[in-house]
């Protein structure tokens, strides 16, 4: 059965070629079903679309202007299809990822260099925000994934694919402790604690572990960024907790040194994040299985 688009195409076949049989070459339709679907359509419609002639078939003035605008919707229909096929080929597309300005760097980006050898035309865009607003974002769907630092205390509508460990430690630069020492989770106590600000995902790993060994550490600075964190112990103002894969430069230079305590957390897991009611587009799905593809054996 003949649907519409079907029959506005034989219709703007015909009057491009002003030919019933032309248009019946150009789509390998017999001239019989040519006629027939530009009968129908004008009885749908309520008037004729063509005179007739014994050189062919013109518009009429109505013919005309209905042709305007049917030509310039299959050519919509054409565009979109082109567009979504670009899409599904990841030849075009953009992917949005909310994640803080050090994931980004320690932990996304080799991910983000080898997608793009592979799909140079896909955009990304990354924003670098606290975890709470990046999952405000998602929901509302201004971001297409998140990779945050785990355990998230709000998981309700989200798929959570962990896919590489972290393991954090307590630092200070080399003048302020001493980093010979181990100390106690009590020894801490003594020194000034820097730390990122309430409610960043790091902070309330950190807020439990000291709950989970009956410690309570008041920090004597705070601050949003981790970076900022790290540029504060370096220059001494206390000491921090701190994620060792993001500070191997630090450590590898003397910036920063690694103390020695009688405890320390067990490893954390950093992961992808997907809202459950949002569609994942084709280049993201090959973004999400690149990374999941490629994750350390958790």
């Amino acid at each position: 059965m003949e649907n519409k688009i079907d029959t506005y195409k034989i219709f703007e076949s015909v009057a491009r070629n002003e030919s019933i049989s032309k248009a019946s070459e150009e789509l390998f339709i017999s001239q019989p079903a040519v006629s027939q679907s530009i009968k129908k359509l004008e009885e749908s419609v309520g008037g004729e679309l063509f005179n007739r002639t014994k050189k062919g078939v013109k518009l009429t003035s109505e013919g005309q202007i209905f042709y305007k605008y049917i030509k310039s919707g299959l050519e919509y229909i054409e565009n979109g299809e082109r567009l979504f096929s670009s899409l599904k080929n990841i030849e075009t597309g953009t992917i949005k990822i909310g994640a803080s300005a050090t994931i980004t760097k320690h932990i996304l980006m080799p991910y983000l260099k080898q997608f793009h050898k592979q799909f140079p035309n896909i955009n990304i865009e990354i924003e670098n925000h606290l975890s709470s607003t990046l999952v405000k974002m998602l929901k509302s769907g201004l971001l297409d994934m998140l990779v945050l630092n785990l355990p998230m205390t709000d998981t309700s509508d989200l798929k959570i694919y962990p896919f590489t460990k972290v393991q954090d430690i307590f630092c200070s630069n080399a003048e302020y402790m001493d980093t010979a020492k181990t100390y106690s989770l009590e020894d801490l106590k003594k020194f000034k604690l820097i730390t990122q600000k309430k409610p960043s995902n790091r902070r309330t790993f950190f807020d439990n572990f000291l709950k989970q060994n009956n410690v309570k550490l008041i920090p004597s600075v705070e601050a949003v960024s981790f970076n900022v964190v790290t540029d504060l112990t370096k220059i001494g103002f206390g000491f921090s907790f701190a994620t060792k894969e993001f500070i191997t430069d630090e450590l590898k230079r003397g910036t920063l040194t690694e103390l020695k305590t009688t405890i320390l957390p067990d490893k954390r897991e950093i992961g992808l994040v997907l809202y459950k009611n949002t569609h994942t587009s084709f280049a993201s799905k090959k973004l999400i299985d690149l990374i999941l593809q490629n994750s350390d054996n958790l």
